[in-house]
């Protein structure tokens, strides 16, 4: 699906806080997200048949839309989970010397 936006939030969930971590360094040190930011939370999820309860490490990166390919590649590359959550949200609006500077950190 192709987004309007210039920029975008990609979510993706990480088993723990050190996988979390690695991606969001990777993906900063390589400029294809100018922040990632984690936050630990418990996901309640279908798999295989069951209902699941996991504690997990959701990580919001910031990026330009054009970029997405080349992250959603990274994460899939760098995740321990089979069928990994990689979503991409377009931002619409926001502060114009945030954005310049999302613009500017990746590449």
């Amino acid at each position: 699906m192709t987004c309007n936006s210039e920029y975008s939030m990609v979510i993706t969930t990480c088993e723990d806080k050190e996988s979390a971590k690695r991606i969001a360094n990777l993906l900063v040190r390589e400029h294809l997200a100018a922040c990632a930011q984690l936050f630990p939370m418990e996901s309640v999820y279908f798999w295989k048949d069951e209902v699941c309860s996991e504690n997990e490490t959701m990580l919001f990166i910031k990026s330009r839309t054009a970029l997405f390919d080349r992250i959603e590649a990274a994460i899939r590359e760098n995740h321990a989970y089979e069928v990994p959550e990689i979503v991409q949200i377009p931002i619409i609006d926001g502060s114009e010397k945030y954005l310049k500077w999302i613009g500017d950190t990746t590449r």
